[in-house]
C-alpha cells in the first residue's frame, strides 16, 4: 500500500480533514523549528563573540520558551485530533466493510472469521497509522522543504550538501519497506489462521471433549501461536535493523554537513551565527525522514488491514435487478425455476445440476437429495444470495411476470421469510429475535407465534444470548420458525426445519407450516417422513456428475 493511499480518502472523508489539518500543523511546526534555531544561534554566537551576559539574552530565552510551548501545544493538538479523525475513520470502514461482504454475499468474501478479524483488529491498527505516521509523514515533507530554503539563503554549500544526501533516506526507506511488507504480511497471515483455528476450536470444543481430541487441538493451537509470535519477532527486528540503517545515514550526513561549517569557520569563510544556525538546522532536516521510516512500522499493521478492506470494498458487486414493482404473489402468485445450477469453486460440474420446478400458492414443495446436491443453493438462489450459472427464476402475479434477476433484491426479499439450517440468535430475548422479522409487531402477536411453533408464550423474555446460547438447537429452529411466522411473507423457504426437534414438536410445527402454506409457496428441504407427508410436491435435486465425484474425492 502507498504511505497515503487515496482510496483512503475515498472511503474514509475524515481522512480528508486530518490531512488538511496534519499539513497547517505541519508548516506551524517548520516555522517554529526555525524559529528555534534562529534563536540558539543568536544567543550562542553572542556569549561567544560579544561576551553577552544573561540579561542581555532576557529575549531570546523569551523566545525560546515561546517556542518551546508552541510546540507542545500543536504536538497536543496533533494528537487529539489524531485520535478523533482514527475513530471517525475506523467507524466508516467497518460500516462499509461489513455492509460490503454482506451484499457480496458468501462467494465474493472471504470467510466470516477474516471479516471479523478485519472488522476489528485489523481496522483497530490504524490508531498507529493516524497518531504517528501521517503526521510524521506531512512533517517528513513540509520540514526538510523549509529547512531547505532557509539554508538557502545562509549557506549555498550547506545547502547542497544536505540536498544531496537528503535522497538517500527516502530510498532506503523504500528498500527496508519491501521487507517489512512482506514480513507483515506473513504476520498478517498467521493472525487469520490463528483466528479460524480459534474460532473453530471454541465452536467445537464439546465434541472434541466427547472424542478425546482436546488435548491436540490445544497443542495445535500452541504451534499456530509460537507461528504468530515468530513472525512477529522476525518483523520487530527488520524495524529495529531498519531505524540503525536510517540513523546511521542521517547522522553521517550531518557529519558531512558540520565538518565542512567547522573548515570554513577556521577559514574564515563563514561567520560564527551563521556557522551554529546551519549546523542546528541540518539536522532538523534529517529528523523528520528519520522518524517517519520508523513510525512506517508502528502503521505497517494498519497499512495491511487497510489494504484487505479495499480488497473487499473494491470486489465487483454481482448484477442487481432495478425493478422494485415485484408481481403480487398472493394474487395467482408461483414460482418457477427453469435450468437453475450453480458452479463452486474447486468443484468440478454443477450442485444442483440443472433443476426445473414450479410452486404455487398454497403448495409445500419438498426438495430431498443426498448431501452436497445442492438443495441449500436453490433455497440460496431464490433468497437472491446467488446467482444461478445458468437457468433462471421467475415470479409470477396478479397477471405479471418478473425474472428474479432484474428484480430489486431488497423489495423481493421483503416478499420472503427464512429459516436456515444453523438459524443465528441474537443477544437480548426471545421475542426480540422474533421481532427482527417485523419490528413493529406487538407483544400479542409475538406471542401468538411462539404458540403455533410449540413455544410457550411466556418464554418470550427468556434471555438469549450470542449465537442462541442457552439455548437448545431444537429452541433455536423453533425460535427461527417463529420469526418466519410472525413474518407473514407470501414466500416460506426452508431449510431442515424440523432438524433435532422431537416428534411431538415435529408435528406441532409442521402443523404450522401447513396453516402458512395456505396464503403462502412454501419450499422445505427435509428427509423427515412427517415433512415428506405434508407435501403437495416432492422434487429430487440432484449434483452433476462431475460435481458428485469430485466431491467423493475429497
Amino acid at each position: 500500500m502507498k504511505p497515503l493511499d487515496p482510496r483512503l480518502l475515498r472511503y474514509a472523508r475524515a481522512t480528508q480533514t486530518h490531512l488538511v489539518v496534519s499539513v497547517v500543523l505541519g508548516l506551524l511546526t517548520a516555522a517554529l523549528v526555525i524559529v528555534q534555531a534562529e534563536l540558539l544561534s543568536r544567543g550562542i554566537a553572542r556569549v561567544v563573540s560579544d561576551g553577552a551576559d544573561r540579561s542581555a539574552l532576557s529575549a531570546v530565552f523569551i523566545g525560546l520558551a515561546a517556542v518551546v510551548a508552541g510546540r507542545a501545544v500543536i504536538a497536543w493538538f496533533q494528537d487529539s485530533a489524531a485520535q478523533r479523525s482514527s475513530a471517525l475513520v475506523k467507524s466508516q470502514l467497518r460500516r462499509q466493510v461489513v455492509a460490503r461482504a454482506t451484499t457480496l454475499g458468501p462467494d465474493a468474501t472471504a470467510s466470516r472469521a477474516d471479516v471479523a478479524t478485519l472488522a476489528t483488529r485489523g481496522i483497530d491498527a490504524l490508531d498507529g497509522y493516524f497518531g504517528l505516521y501521517l503526521p510524521q509523514l506531512v512533517l517528513a515533507v513540509v520540514v526538510p522543504i523549509a529547512v531547505l530554503l532557509r539554508l538557502f539563503t545562509a549557506d549555498l554549500t550547506a545547502t547542497i550538501t544536505v540536498a544531496v544526501t537528503l535522497p538517500l533516506i527516502p530510498v532506503f526507506m523504500v528498500l527496508v519497506g519491501k521487507a517489512t511488507e512482506a514480513s507483515n504480511a506473513k504476520r498478517w497471515d498467521a493472525l487469520v489462521r490463528l483466528s479460524h483455528h480459534f474460532l473453530d476450536v471454541v465452536a467445537g470444543m464439546q465434541t472434541l471433549k466427547v472424542f478425546g481430541r482436546a488435548k491436540a487441538q490445544a497443542d495445535l493451537v500452541r504451534r499456530t501461536t509460537d507461528r504468530y509470535r515468530t513472525t512477529t519477532m522476525a518483523t520487530l527486528r527488520v524495524a529495529f535493523l531498519s531505524s540503525l540503517v536510517l540513523e546511521l545515514i542521517a547522522t553521517l550526513a550531518v557529519a558531512l554537513v558540520a565538518v565542512g561549517v567547522g573548515l570554513r569557520l577556521v577559514d574564515g569563510g563563514i561567520d560564527l551565527r551563521t556557522g551554529l544556525l546551519v549546523i542546528i538546522l541540518a539536522p532538523e532536516a534529517y529528523l523528520p525522514l528519520r522518524q517517519v521510516g520508523a513510525r512506517y512500522h508502528a502503521a505497517a499493521d494498519g497499512l495491511a488491514a487497510a489494504e484487505q478492506a479495499f480488497t473487499i470494498l473494491e470486489a465487483p458487486l454481482p448484477t442487481m435487478g432495478a425493478v422494485a414493482d415485484i408481481p403480487d404473489l398472493r394474487r395467482g402468485g408461483a414460482l418457477r425455476i427453469a435450468g437453475v445450477s450453480v458452479a463452486h469453486p474447486g468443484r468440478v460440474g454443477f450442485a444442483p445440476a440443472p433443476t426445473d420446478l414450479s410452486a404455487a400458492l398454497g403448495e409445500i414443495v419438498l426438495l430431498v437429495g443426498p448431501s452436497g446436491a445442492g438443495k441449500t443453493t436453490l433455497l440460496s438462489v431464490l433468497l437472491g444470495a446467488r446467482a444461478p450459472d445458468s437457468g433462471s427464476v421467475t415470479i409470477v402475479g396478479d397477471g405479471r411476470e418478473l425474472l428474479l434477476a432484474d428484480a430489486d433484491l431488497t423489495a423481493w426479499r421483503t416478499q420472503l421469510a427464512w429459516v436456515d439450517q444453523t438459524p443465528y440468535l441474537f443477544a437480548g430475548t426471545i421475542a426480540d429475535n422474533v421481532r427482527l422479522a417485523r419490528p413493529d409487531a406487538d407483544d400479542a402477536e409475538v406471542r401468538r407465534a411462539l404458540d403455533a411453533c410449540g413455544l410457550a408464550a411466556a418464554a418470550a423474555d427468556t434471555p438469549v444470548g450470542e449465537a442462541g446460547q442457552a439455548l437448545s438447537s431444537g429452541e433455536r429452529r423453533r425460535v427461527a420458525m417463529a420469526r418466519a411466522t410472525l413474518r407473514g411473507a407470501p414466500v416460506l423457504l426452508l431449510d431442515e426445519p424440523t432438524a433435532g426437534l422431537d416428534s411431538e414438536t415435529e408435528r406441532e410445527l409442521l402443523a404450522t407450516v401447513s396453516a402458512l402454506a395456505v396464503t403462502s409457496i412454501v419450499i422445505m428441504v427435509s428427509h423427515r417422513p412427517a415433512a415428506i407427508a405434508i407435501a403437495d410436491r416432492i422434487v429430487e435435486v440432484a449434483a452433476s456428475e462431475a460435481a458428485t465425484s469430485s466431491a467423493a474425492a475429497r
